[in-house]
């Protein structure tokens, strides 16, 4: 089974990949839904640190520091930062952000590693959904130095159209922002998962593919 398999199966096995009838955020209809809320222990957060590590050396990214947005994306660029050096040998630094500035003890925006000029950063992040929040953290990044972010790193990718737009938010963030956005799997990797029977829910293809069809980007 593929490091991707083995992902889908524990999403489906944390109760965080669920099927049926949901209506998101953006008022769609949709046949699946990903709860990031269900990840509750330490043995969930290890092994999902493990599957961020291993999407990245598949990729090949080159990364000197982890960054987790505050407030989800903190657990996840520890644990990543803890499974690259466990399983890979990589030592790498890690930071996050405040949501407001610390104007006492040492102050300051980022909490970890402080950044500096031509520092190779991830962020790491748990899904993408408008590009929201790669907007609002960008700023925060290429103020703190002059930063090279050499890639963003999320669970799934939707691969469907952001609202107003014909392209996805992990296509708009490259687009838009010059940010590669890399999943761990995406959507048709659940869908193939599913017909394969890696994980139970055979029947709900026929209703992801039809929501693909109104709702997906052209990839």
């Amino acid at each position: 089974m593929s490091y991707k398999q083995e992902f889908i199966k524990f999403l489906a096995e944390c109760g965080v990949l669920k099927f049926g009838t949901f209506t998101l955020k953006s008022g769609r209809i949709a046949p699946y839904f990903l709860n990031a809320g269900e990840y509750k222990t330490g043995a969930q957060i290890k092994r999902l640190g493990e599957f961020y590590a291993a999407c990245i050396r598949e990729h090949g990214i080159e990364v000197e520091t982890l960054f987790g947005p505050a407030y989800k994306g903190i657990p996840l660029a520890l644990s990543a930062a803890v499974a690259l050096y466990e399983k890979y040998g990589v030592d790498v630094n890690f930071c996050f952000d405040r949501k407001e500035v610390k104007d006492h003890g040492e102050g300051g925006m980022f909490v970890g590693k402080q950044l500096s000029d031509g520092e190779k950063v991830v962020i790491v992040e748990d899904v993408m959904t408008s590009g929201k929040a790669l907007k609002e953290v960008l700023p925060k990044l290429r103020g703190a130095a002059k930063v090279d972010i050499t890639g963003m790193v999320i669970t799934v990718d939707r691969m469907e159209k952001a609202l107003g737009s014909e392209r996805s938010a992990v296509q708009q963030a490259y687009a838009e922002e010059g940010v590669k956005v890399y999943s761990i799997v995406t959507i048709e990797d659940i869908i193939q998962a599913l017909e394969q029977g890696v994980i139970e829910g055979k029947e709900h293809v026929p209703a992801i593919r039809e929501y693909l069809a109104q709702y997906g980007a052209k990839y």
